[in-house]
């Protein structure tokens, strides 16, 4: 997939596994999905921009919406590029970042410029929470339970149900049901 000027030096299949790589690894680039199991990558975007603070971000995804472009953007991304995109966009994306440059896949530019000059940003409330409350929204909309969700983050069952009840209350969401359909339509997880 990319070419062999660069060197892959590891492979995570979740959030989690992404940020403790890349804090052992140090790569100088870091590709990331949006929807990643575990810890989404915007959230996954964040801690990486603090633990392995020169690495360069790219997010490889299917979102094109302006609204996780923006998202993608404030974590500390350097680069968007689309899963439809030619692998030759991406070996370009990661050369123009490694330069210091900003790198968005030009579908993604168009979207990004149509949708933030019709209106106002419509960002995800998600936005408005507290990481811990965002992690919980995640792992209960990925069909965890509280018991697992409480091992996975190192807090207790109750707490989980404190933060879940915080988060239904914040995104003026009933059931754990709205929980997992909000998810999918902001891109937490995946649909399948």
């Amino acid at each position: 997939m990319l070419d062999s000027k660069f060197d892959v030096v590891g492979i995570a299949d979740n959030g989690r596994a992404l940020v403790q790589a890349a804090e052992l690894l140090r790569p100088d680039v870091i590709l990331l999905d949006i929807s990643m199991p575990e810890l989404n990558g915007i959230d996954a975007a964040r801690k990486l921009r603090k633990l392995v603070p020169n690495a360069k971000l790219i997010f490889v995804t299917m979102h094109t919406d302006a609204s996780f472009v923006r998202e993608a953007l404030r974590a500390g991304g350097s680069g968007y590029v689309t899963k439809q995109s030619a692998p030759a966009e991406l070996v370009t994306a990661v050369e123009e970042v490694l330069r210091g440059h900003t790198y968005l896949t030009p579908v993604v530019t168009r979207n990004f410029v149509d949708q933030t000059l019709t209106g106002p940003s419509s960002a995800a409330p998600a936005g408005e929470l507290t990481p811990r409350q965002r992690e919980v929204l995640q792992l209960v909309a990925e069909g965890r339970s509280a018991k697992d969700i409480a091992e996975s983050l190192g807090i207790s069952p109750k707490t989980v149900e404190f933060h879940k009840s915080n988060v239904l209350r914040s995104l003026g969401l009933r059931t754990t049901a709205d929980l997992v359909k909000y998810a999918i339509r902001h891109g937490l997880v995946s649909a399948e």
